[in-house]
């Protein structure tokens, strides 16, 4: 029986066309093989296995306790480690159990400052449960836009938070693990590393392992991992160790803490980039992702264009537009798109502005990098993101607040029409054709 096309089918074309057409620069975004694709598309999908392994609340599970198993001691060899979670439905949802494992409602927890590169489940306080059910403690960013461990010391001295997470999702620079272990043990802390956005790195070598120092790794499978949208937990030798239950309890905590049935489709497609990731190739890909993010920087900074940090030192950069105007973010991060190349805007460090409308973008290279492209592309893109920025740079955020709605709404339709940023986006597409989604390089 033939599939009659239905409007979903359609646009499900139309997205695929763009992420043909157009540059992906999300740091957490990348590009799946077709391996991983065909099972998130299986007969996968339709089984209910509540549980784990050997022990499901549904019947006929015999096949699902094999794909689970096959993805937990895979990643379990890749990592070294002796417990692995595969079931969290996404990353903020693991962070959750790891908290509800380790601490009771109103422990304190300490991690990076949203503003400063940390992620919401951090502990950014008032509007998320990481902020609301626990003792939130921030921790920022020095002058050189580095984590400030004198900071973190004295805060975890005087605070003697039950979890410090060493994590972050728009930070530029290497975690230094060994640090916040340090720290941690003075505290008498936790150590918890999400290390969600350098997941790949790490397993290519390209970023510092965290399994020596952390007592317990948080990481999503997509972002440099490249795997499907999930999520991994890890408990280290030194985590079961300190309590031997541990891995016991971050199990109850997902179910029935927080989730019902895992995604069977999901936990297959992690078993094969736990495959794919051991291989040689991998680690090639690591390094590139590496390389292309100093070359996109230097063309970046060769063009005038300012960097948090003034660099990167891994996937990702952020570009700090305040020489120009506060709150550029989202003018350059929607005339980027209308140019052919999408990215996030974001926050800097010490945001003079609005986390809704900040002075900066986020920049990463997983993407570009899965579909195969290297130095002399991140130089040109990199020239096209100059051009970009010089063309709307003085379209100032207004100051005034009740005005900034209607400022971005009469800015899009301007942009949507405008002839160079147009004109870009036709150079951007002739370059995307020779690329396409995945390849291995």
């Amino acid at each position: 029986m033939a599939i009659i096309k239905t409007d979903i089918h359609e646009l499900i074309d139309q997205e695929e066309q763009r992420q043909l057409r157009k540059i992906g620069l999300i740091p957490s975004e990348n590009n799946g093989s077709p391996e991983m694709h065909d099972v998130l598309s299986s007969c996968l999908s339709n089984k209910y296995s509540e549980g784990y392994e050997g022990r499901r609340y549904y019947e006929g599970s015999q096949v699902i306790d094999q794909i689970e198993y096959q993805a937990r001691t895979r990643i379990m060899s890749l990592f070294g480690v002796p417990y692995v979670n595969v079931q969290p439905y996404s990353g903020s949802p693991a962070n959750s159990a790891i908290y509800f494992a380790l601490m009771e409602p109103g422990d304190t927890l300490m991690g990076l400052k949203l503003a400063m590169g940390g992620h919401l489940t951090h502990g950014h306080p008032n509007v998320t449960f990481s902020g609301k059910y626990f003792n939130a403690v921030q921790y920022g960013v020095d002058d050189r836009a580095r984590i400030d461990f004198d900071e973190v010391r004295a805060l975890a001295k005087k605070h003697k938070p039950k979890v410090l997470i060493a994590g972050n999702t728009a930070y530029p620079f290497e975690m230094d693990f060994k640090k916040f272990r340090d720290i941690a043990d003075e505290a008498g802390a936790w150590l918890v590393a999400d290390i969600s956005h350098v997941t790949g790195l790490v397993v290519g070598g390209e970023h510092p392992d965290p399994v020596p120092y952390a007592d317990v790794i948080m990481s999503t499978t997509h972002k440099t991992f490249r795997g499907p949208r999930g999520a991994m937990i890890m408990v280290t030798e030194r985590g079961m160790e300190r309590d031997p239950s541990l891995g016991k309890k971050i199990d109850s905590a997902i179910i029935p803490g927080l989730q019902g049935g895992p995604h069977n489709a999901t936990t297959a497609a992690i078993a094969i980039a736990a495959e794919q990731a051991a291989r040689p190739e991998f680690t090639e890909y690591a390094k590139q992702i590496r390389r292309n993010a100093d070359a996109l920087a230097a063309s970046l900074k060769d063009r005038g264009v300012k960097l948090v940090g003034d660099g990167t030192e891994t996937h990702l950069m952020v570009v700090d537009l305040t020489s120009y105007s506060d709150g550029l973010g989202t003018q350059v991060a929607y005339a980027m798109d209308v140019a052919g190349m999408y990215a996030n805007r974001n926050t800097v460090p010490h945001e003079p502005c609005s986390p809704f409308y900040p002075s900066g973008i986020r920049l990463g290279t997983p993407l570009v990098t899965t579909r195969g492209m290297k130095e002399p592309e991140m130089e040109q893109i990199g020239e096209w993101i100059a051009r970009v920025i010089d063309r709307v740079k003085d379209h100032t955020m207004p100051e005034d607040k009740t005005k900034r709605s209607a400022f971005v709404k009469e800015f899009r339709a301007t942009a949507d029409a405008d002839s160079v940023l147009l004109g870009i986006e036709k150079e951007v597409a002739e370059l995307t054709a020779k690329f396409p989604l995945f390849q291995w390089l």
